[in-house]
């Protein structure tokens, strides 16, 4: 987690204005009275499709004394921002990019169970039939 750095955008709807932030996890920025704290950020390897990017974010808010108020604590992702909006009435914050390194190549795949026998083929098995349970086999009428 520690060499991951995520991009984030805040937009503050009373000037206009729009910053972008490099943060890793654990760290916090303050821009005048907003706190945004960067938990985690993921993003899927190129081999796995669909990828996603997505970052756990807090974001805390001043009220008009100046006290401090979390307004926002989850998950958010880049390809859909409006599944888990911070949609505040004076920020907006969104998750722009998580870089992180993955291994050189995907993963093996795990091994495929055994093909199953096909259907009405006979396999004897030294395992003893239940008493009370009836297969196609017991019934010779």
């Amino acid at each position: 987690m520690a060499e991951r750095v995520a991009t984030l955008a805040v937009l503050n709807k009373q000037n206009g204005k729009t910053q972008e932030l490099k943060m890793r996890p654990g760290q916090a920025v303050r821009l005048g009275g907003i706190i945004v704290r960067l938990r985690a950020c993921e993003t899927t390897p190129d081999w796995e499709k669909p990828s996603f990017t997505g970052a756990f974010i807090q974001v805390d808010v001043a009220d008009p004394k100046g006290q401090f108020r979390r307004v926002f604590s989850g998950w958010t992702y880049a390809e859909t921002p409006s599944l888990n909006p911070v949609a505040h009435q004076v920020y907006d914050v969104w998750v722009k990019s998580c870089a992180m390194r993955f291994p050189e190549s995907a993963p093996e795949p795990a091994a495929s169970p055994p093909p199953a026998a096909p259907a009405g083929a006979s396999s004897e098995s030294s395992a003893p039939k239940s008493a009370g349970v009836a297969t196609a086999s017991d019934n010779s009428d």
